[in-house]
């Protein structure tokens, strides 16, 4: 695992065993630019513990049953985000919004919601959702980890 991952929106800087052999936890540095978005995505394999270091940011996570929850985060603000629940974090401000994630586990996992729609079949996701292939053809199979204001990924 890289324990950096840049765009032009951001960056997320990652400490979990793989590059801290010492630690049980997992956690990340997570710098969204003005305008920037930090991509829909979950994690699979534990709950996510935040501390909001700088900036003001929205974020939003959805639940089952099409319920989703919306909070507005600033400086010394925590947040929290169940296990497999999708989420993703916007900076509203005009500075960069600087978070920090927290797993109890020593090994980060996370899976972006562009990255799954790009390796399932396109067939499958547009019987479901009515995208059309030609769309879901062109979703990037990397994944963007924190989108630039204004882009298309």
């Amino acid at each position: 695992m890289q324990p950096t991952k840049v765009t032009v929106g951001g960056s997320v800087k990652i400490v979990d065993r793989s590059n801290f052999p010492a630690t049980d936890i997992a956690a990340a540095i997570v710098t969204v630019k003005p305008g920037g978005l930090r991509e829909l995505h979950w994690h699979p394999n534990e709950d996510e513990w935040q501390y909001f270091v700088k900036g003001q940011g929205r974020m939003t996570v959805f639940a089952a049953g099409g319920h989703a929850r919306t909070m507005d985060f600033r400086e010394g603000d925590v947040g929290y985000v169940e296990r497999t629940r999708p989420h993703y974090v916007e900076n509203l401000g005009d500075t960069d919004l600087v978070f920090l994630e927290v797993f109890p586990t020593p090994n980060y996992q996370d899976i972006s919601l562009a990255q799954w729609l790009a390796h399932v079949p396109s067939r499958l996701v547009d019987q479901h959702i009515g995208t059309g292939e030609t769309f879901l053809r062109n979703i990037p199979k990397m994944k963007t980890v924190v989108d630039a204001p204004g882009s298309k990924s």
